[in-house]
């Protein structure tokens, strides 16, 4: 529970940012954050594939 309350204390704070910085700053940094998460996914996806023993 308090993981949760810390989860969305942050997640406040980060919106608060979000919210005072300019628009196209806010486009640029989600999509940065969103070309990072495809290439985690990417990466794990091909990771988990190669590795099938683990199971």
């Amino acid at each position: 529970m308090l993981f949760l309350v810390a989860a969305l204390m942050l997640l406040g704070v980060a919106l608060g940012t979000v919210a005072h910085a300019p628009l196209s700053f806010s486009v640029v940094a989600g999509a940065v954050i969103a070309v990072w998460l495809g290439v985690f996914a990417l990466r794990e996806r091909h990771g988990r594939g190669r590795d099938s023993s683990a199971h």
